[in-house]
């Protein structure tokens, strides 16, 4: 008796390739979580002191804020150090990689994706350990919450278009990593982490929504802080960005695929 193939060469190849990615992302996860002695608890930890940093720092030593502070700070910090950390490391990923890439061929975005896939997993315990500990502040859970995922999607959907697209161009231009440190620098603060971006002035408003990170992090306190629904529009502009900058990461992987091994020193 034959059975029918359920599945075409397209899908099959997809499968392949997602299979391939989550073992990549497991195997890097298992390889972190050994170097220390805190192990997976790293992963809570050194964010948690990363937003202590900054909120002792804004809220003591500068004095901004008020007792609702270091929820608003962490609202902020959380997105970002996710967007953060994955487009530092990810840019480089095919160069970090030089030495597999020359001993078994792989599609070159499997390295970015895989960098994306392990800082997403440690996003989610943070973004977990968030929503806990709200439940013990003044913050009402309310109905909202339930449009939470689409926003996490949303910014896993730009990360994976930016630092897919540094990841194709880095190396070509390999200098382009120190650029890289002093603009997510740059960004950090204009990105509406340490104030209101809504509270700015018009003039200056039009020009901070440009950035979709500072967008996403709005859309996050409004949803978590406020109870209220997200600006769609806003949302929906962040993802037309996101898959413009994908689409052209994958068509720059599929032309200079084998190009890469050879200009990689």
């Amino acid at each position: 008796m034959q059975y029918k193939n359920t599945y075409s060469s397209r899908q099959v190849k997809w499968l392949n390739f997602s299979e391939l990615v989550i073992q990549k992302a497991m195997a890097g996860l298992k390889a972190e979580a050994s170097r220390g002695y805190l192990g997976v608890l790293w992963w809570v930890i050194e964010p948690l002191m990363y937003m202590c940093i900054f909120y002792v720092v804004f809220a003591h030593l500068f004095r901004r804020g008020d007792e609702n502070f270091i929820l608003f700070l962490l609202t902020g910090l959380i997105p970002w150090k996710w967007f953060h950390a994955t487009v530092a490391t990810g840019a480089s990923s095919l160069m970090a990689n030089f030495g597999l890439m020359n001993q078994v061929y792989l599609p070159k975005m499997i390295f970015p994706l895989t960098n994306i896939a392990i800082n997403t997993f440690k996003f989610l315990i943070i973004l977990t350990v968030l929503i806990v500990l709200l439940q013990f502040t003044s913050v009402k859970v309310t109905w909202v919450w339930v449009f939470l995922p689409i926003l996490v999607l949303t910014q896993l959907f730009l990360i994976t278009g930016v630092t897919s697209l540094l990841a194709a161009i880095m190396p070509f231009f390999p200098d382009l990593r120190v650029i890289l440190d002093n603009v997510l620098m740059m960004f950090l603060f204009l990105s509406g982490i340490f104030f209101d971006i809504t509270k700015m002035p018009e003039s200056v408003q039009q020009y901070l929504w440009l950035n979709p990170m500072a967008t996403l992090i709005v859309m996050y306190r409004r949803l978590l802080l406020e109870g209220l629904t997200p600006d769609w529009l806003h949302v929906f502009g962040v993802f037309v960005f996101s898959a413009l900058l994908l689409s052209l990461s994958i068509w720059l992987f599929r032309r200079f695929d084998r190009i890469y091994p050879k200009i990689i020193f």
